[in-house]
């Protein structure tokens, strides 16, 4: 797929001069920091040693005082709690983080996940039937809830309180819970947005904490949830997140609670340092597994574990539920690609729109995922669960997926997301109409440019450059993710060792040992997923320019540095 290299716009040249001479360190560096808008000592100071007393005052968000007032009437009176979350990464590590704190101080609660394909997403009726059943005084809904108004009525009937913490975009009807935290509504004065739902979560329980003087890190040891749920839900890493992130990363590494440590066991990754990656790949999609293949209460059962022998017995499970969603994912991607291919018209088409009444609608998203990084293009993938077409859409550069679909809602019972990631739900009969007029609008909105990928580059630098120095303070700009994405850099005129070769199953990847003649004797280690077809380009014993990302590789308990080459260019080009 062909790939546009686009160099990003470079620091004001006196800032960045002036930031290195401050910080001692190479142009190049101080250059990628003035590029994310870190111009001063002390504003490198707080990229690079970020500080829990940095996170905001929590009652600067809109209600904040109002549900920390009603959590303390039902401690204080030991009323019946029920917590409610979704049943993905977010969602489930919001519902721990809130279990594990009001356990300390309520003996009758319990938490609720709704099932993804009997309720579906958000907060169901079911579950406020449950509720009501029950004798619920309260339910804390995380990671939903703030377009649940009619739901929120229902359980005022029924007098039910309702606490909401959600980071979602709301509609223009808010509901009328007791309480509702979520800093993106429009008259909300919290100063950082970007909060994951754990995330807000985390900071109803700094309110409660700091109001009723309880030591802080009675929360602090919630951290490796909270970072889960920020890798995972790929919010932005800036501001506050980054905060999180960077102590929760901490806690993953030297703590994690005994669920945590069960999963990092049972994916491999134990023992060496963890980052945002390992989670998004590894954690991440295990805990994700439960909802998707049988019921998401598992992942918050293991998460609230504190028996080393039941998170054992629960990870096994949870292992083989990952099993399966892979299995399912590579057997429905390769169904969903085969009818891309074998279909002119849709290869000629900008967008993709698929359903299949069969394939299994707990893996959708992640084939809407992949489908969108084989083609480059808006993707939707569409599934039957109780007698409708539901999926997942996935978006490519700044197309708005989410305003392209509401520009559909007269055709779909439902919908919800944000710019690069959606959910949908609509009538089987409607899918035909649906996939022409959403085409309609992609052909109407996307140039043929835009359907090029984009790759950003950060800074050009020689393969001389990459000292142990430099690869160091690089490590600092960790935790990377959106936002903070890990730099990508250009180096010309690099030629093969001699050594390099295809590798791979299907002899699909490169791995490269590669030489910068006149600069450096160093060979350099680089691994090219997924682009052996560059691989005669390379053996032509001529200069070729590539693009790539610094990173470590660790085998066998050695850590070296390796390049992660996003694309190759013949030198000419």
């Amino acid at each position: 797929m062909q790939k546009e290299w686009k160099n990003k716009e470079p620091g004001d040249p006196n800032k960045v001069k002036n930031l290195s001479a401050a910080l001692g360190v190479d142009i190049a560096i101080a250059n990628l920091l003035v590029q994310r808008g870190i111009t001063t000592f002390e504003e490198s100071k707080k990229f690079f040693r970020p500080k829990l007393s940095d996170l905001h005052d929590p009652f600067l968000m809109k209600d904040m005082d109002k549900a920390v007032g009603r959590l303390h009437k039902a401690i204080e009176n030991q009323e019946k709690v029920l917590v409610y979350g979704d049943y993905d990464v977010d969602g489930t590590t919001s519902v721990a983080l809130m279990c594990s704190f009001i356990r300390k101080f309520i003996k009758d609660y319990e938490y609720y996940i709704p099932d993804r394909y009997v309720e579906g997403y958000g907060v169901s009726t079911q579950g406020i039937e449950y509720a009501k059943n029950n004798n619920f005084d309260l339910i804390i809904v995380l990671d939903c809830g703030i377009k649940a108004a009619d739901k929120v009525d229902l359980a005022t009937s029924y007098g039910i309180d309702f606490i909401i913490c959600d980071h979602h975009n709301p509609d223009d009807v808010i509901p009328k819970a007791v309480a509702v935290l979520n800093p993106k509504q429009e008259d909300c004065p919290y100063p950082y947005k970007e909060l994951s739902g754990c995330g807000v979560g985390f900071k109803f329980l700094q309110a409660y904490c700091v109001r009723h003087h309880i030591p802080l890190d009675v929360i602090y040891d919630y951290l490796d949830v909270v970072v889960v749920s920020i890798a995972a839900d790929i919010v932005p890493i800036t501001g506050e997140n980054r905060v999180l992130a960077y102590w929760g990363l901490q806690k993953l590494n030297s703590a994690p609670s005994i669920g945590l440590k069960t999963i990092i066991q049972n994916a491999g990754i134990s023992g060496q340092e963890l980052r945002i990656n390992d989670i998004v790949f590894k954690i991440g999609p295990r805990l994700n597994a439960s909802g998707r293949i049988e019921h998401g209460n598992k992942s918050v059962r293991i998460l609230l574990s504190e028996n080393e022998e039941e998170a054992s017995l629960l990870g096994s499970k949870i292992d083989s539920f990952n099993e399966i969603r892979k299995t399912l994912d590579r057997d429905i991607t390769n169904q969903a690609y085969q009818m891309i291919v074998d279909n002119e018209e849709m290869i000629q088409q900008k967008c993709t729109v698929l359903y299949n009444r069969d394939w299994h609608k707990g893996v959708v998203g992640i084939v809407a995922s992949r489908l969108t990084e084989q083609f480059y293009r808006p993707t939707i993938i569409l599934t039957e669960s109780n007698g409708l077409a539901t999926g997942s859409a996935r978006s490519v550069g700044s197309f708005d997926l989410y305003e392209a679909i509401g520009k559909c809602s007269d055709l779909l019972e439902s919908y919800g997301g944000h710019m690069f990631a959606a959910g949908l739900t609509l009538k089987i009969d409607k899918v035909g109409e649906f996939r022409r007029r959403f085409n309609h609008i992609v052909e109407e909105t996307l140039s043929e440019k835009d359907m090029v990928q984009t790759i950003e580059i950060d800074a050009k630098v020689s393969l001389s450059d990459i000292n142990p120095k430099f690869v160091r303070i690089l490590k600092q700009f960790e935790p990377l993710g959106p936002h903070n994405s890990a730099p990508i850099f250009v180096t010309e005129d690099v030629l093969d060792h001699g050594t390099s070769r295809l590798v791979g199953k299907s002899l699909e990847h490169l791995k490269l040992d590669l030489v910068e003649p006149n600069r450096t004797t160093a060979v350099f280690s680089g691994i090219a997923f997924s682009q052996g077809h560059y691989f005669n380009i390379i053996k032509q014993a001529m200069p070729f320019d590539i693009c790539y990302m610094i990173t470590e590789n660790e085998f066998r308990g050695k850590v070296t540095t390796q390049l992660n080459v996003k694309d190759i260019r013949s030198h000419e080009s």
